[in-house]
């Protein structure tokens, strides 16, 4: 790793930094700032994935959207954080980890404020929804920077580890913002902010809710983080301008390991963002031949079947994933992360084999309804598994198959094409039928399994991480 001169006017920037050499690696640093950006990315995930939480129940609060018109709202916070990512991962080695942390978790702030104001009353118009979707965005694109500069801190032996908590468990924001919004709405705790709606569900009676809370409840909490990145952390003098890091382009791994990351966290952000629109417009209020009309016109068509309230289950993919990313990071540090980006993708294909016939809901009862649900539900939180284990293996492989700042330059490309993942899958599930587009993901995967048995994890192979 190249280190450029300490300007003496600051001291933000550290001295003789060599993550390799023992004597002059600080652990307690490199694991504060572990600490201090995960807290913060955790919370740009939470801003990422709000509209997800959000959309769903934006008919049910008073609006009218169409089907392909939410399904474009949860799609858009992918497009944008697949773009602002392409900005975030040049920004490490030009401003810094204090600086790039600090004002991207205030930035977050505008669009979660935004959203709080604009549920409380169904009158937005379509296009401002769509603004404060790509704002979300923001969260998104965080993490291409983020991740590479917290890799600049850690030896290689750890990188798998450091990695892997700091994705996983800023991972579990998207959980955390749709576990805890079904909770917060329902009281006022931010009533003195915003009047209160009611929410008319099919089946069950009108509940009045706070839905402003499921947004204002983070922003203390990103005020706090962009203090806390101020005053504790440092920032490692990487020494790259823009164009020095585009030479990864040049090298054949960079586009492997993309076309791999975008099997892994491609799926893991594109089913946690329209998980809960699927499971409706399946199983749900969303599905003409279960409930006809809606809102308080709203009746249930078949007898005996209990209508899944997507909020109930949204929350569980999502922490799977990032449970899954947790836990077997450690395993990749001690095994190599290719053998297990081999099995996540052989679990792809199997689990979403398993998940396609339950995307034709058969609804000519209420037994067949239930048992097509289940197999839904549990088919697709095994696919989130499976993404979290090569979540998990990819960013162990990234930095054993790159020098350490070309390593941190590919973790924040692959992580902005692969977060495109939201965009793409709210477009795929629009413009085709969902059996067809989950085949198409079995073709994604087994490619990524041979790809990955031929370049990283054979006997022999050119790059085995």
């Amino acid at each position: 790793m190249t280190t450029a001169p300490v300007p003496a006017r600051s001291s933000e920037w550290l001295t003789d930094w060599d993550p390799e050499n023992a004597t002059t690696w600080k652990a307690g640093l490199a694991w504060k700032t572990l600490s201090v950006t995960t807290f913060t990315l955790t919370m740009c995930f939470v801003a990422w994935f709000l509209p997800s939480a959000v959309v769903p129940k934006l008919n049910a609060i008073g609006y009218s959207w169409t089907k392909d018109q939410l399904y474009w709202l949860a799609a858009i916070p992918g497009l944008s954080g697949g773009l602002l990512r392409l900005v975030w991962m040049v920004l490490p080695p030009i401003v810094g980890t204090r600086k790039m942390v600090t004002l991207t978790t205030l930035l977050l702030i505008f669009p979660v404020l935004g959203w709080g104001v604009r549920v409380q009353s169904p009158t937005a118009p379509y296009w401002e929804l769509l603004t404060l979707a790509f704002l979300a965005g923001i969260g998104g694109g965080a993490f291409s920077g983020f991740m590479p500069s917290t890799s600049y801190f850690f030896p290689r032996k750890l990188q798998g580890t450091a990695l892997g908590l700091q994705a996983g468990i800023g991972n579990f924001g998207v959980s955390l913002v749709q576990l805890l919004t079904p909770w917060l709405i329902g009281f006022a705790m931010f009533g003195f902010m915003g009047a209160s709606q009611q929410m008319k569900v099919a089946g069950k009676p009108d509940v009045t809710v706070w839905y402003q809370n499921a947004a204002f409840f983070y922003i203390p909490f990103m005020i706090v983080g962009a203090i806390l990145a101020w005053t504790m952390l440092k920032s490692v003098p990487i020494k790259a301008n823009i164009r020095q890091q585009f030479d990864i382009f040049r090298n054949q791994d960079t586009w492997w390991m993309t076309v791999l990351y975008i099997m892994t966290f491609g799926t893991f952000s594109g089913l946690s963002a329209q998980f809960g629109l699927l499971m409706s417009n399946l199983y749900g209020a969303g599905n003409p031949a279960i409930v006809q009309g809606a809102g308080a016109t709203a009746k249930l068509l078949i007898a005996g079947y209990a209508v899944p309230d997507p909020v109930k289950f949204v929350f569980l993919g999502p922490l799977i994933g990032a449970g899954a990313r947790v836990l077997f990071s450690p395993l990749t540090d001690r095994m190599g992360g290719a053998i297990w980006t081999l099995i996540s993708g052989i679990g792809l294909v199997a689990t979403i084999a398993y998940t396609i016939p339950a995307l034709t809901p058969d609804t000519s009862s209420a037994a067949s309804l239930q048992s097509g649900f289940n197999q839904f539900l549990w088919g697709m939180l095994a696919i989130f598994l499976f993404t979290g284990i090569g979540n998990a293996a990819t960013f162990k492989q990234m930095p054993m198959i790159f020098e350490r700042r070309q390593a941190g330059g590919v973790i924040g490309w692959t992580g902005a094409i692969a977060a495109f993942g939201p965009f793409l899958f709210g477009v795929g599930l629009t413009i085709m039928p969902p059996p067809v587009f989950y085949a198409i993901g079995i073709v994604w995967a087994v490619i990524c399994v041979g790809i990955t048995w031929w370049r990283y994890a054979r006997p022999g192979a050119p790059k085995r991480s």
